[in-house]
């Protein structure tokens, strides 16, 4: 039985290999997230500095910490409560978390759709990464801007006495929306990978 070789990819027409070759105009915005990754990661260990030292008493890095995360007080706060410890994690998560949608937009964008990154045979390759797609980013990403929105929406509740009433309803309408966007968008993935079954 005789295989059949593969047939040679015929050169690109010069107007079209233009055209591919501008996915490349993304990289320097991939770079440029790469660089705000870098700036969170630095805020990230300034808060986390600054949370150790007013836990050790010291009052400049707990007065930081106080204005960071907009905590405000009847008295004057001289020492750590359970409610600026809590805002204060709940703010570290937030970087996390905003850190790790920084990580699936850069990894995925970038081998959707500028070119692969060949990390099949990587021990430490993403597990989402090998059926990464557009529409399998869309979800992803829809669903860590809601893990970020409920984030937010908890570290304001918790400081609920420090924001007007109208904030409160307008951060759980943005929520709510979210939520909505996020399950209208899984439900046309799923409705779009059925009728690609099907056909």
């Amino acid at each position: 039985m005789s295989t059949q070789k593969p047939k040679n990819n015929a050169p690109l027409r010069p107007l079209a290999s233009i055209i591919f070759a501008s996915r490349w105009l993304q990289l320097p915005l991939y770079l440029g997230l790469i660089l705000a990754q870098a700036v969170y990661v630095f805020h990230f260990w300034v808060e986390l500095v600054h949370l150790v030292e007013a836990a050790f008493g010291n009052t400049a890095a707990l007065k930081q910490l106080v204005t960071s995360i907009g905590y405000k007080s009847d008295f004057e706060v001289t020492a750590l409560n359970e409610t600026i410890i809590m805002l204060v994690v709940l703010a570290l998560i937030d970087v996390v978390m905003i850190s790790n949608l920084l990580i699936m937009v850069i990894v995925g964008g970038y081998e959707t759709f500028v070119s692969r990154l060949h990390l099949e045979e990587h021990p430490d390759q993403p597990e989402w990464l090998s059926h990464v797609n557009a529409s399998v980013l869309k979800v992803k990403l829809a669903t860590a801007i809601i893990g970020i929105s409920s984030i937010h929406l908890l570290k304001t509740f918790i400081n609920a006495a420090n924001y007007d009433l109208k904030v409160l309803m307008w951060q759980t309408i943005i929520h709510v929306a979210f939520l909505l966007s996020a399950l209208a968008i899984a439900w046309t993935d799923r409705l779009m990978s059925h009728s690609g079954d099907k056909h």
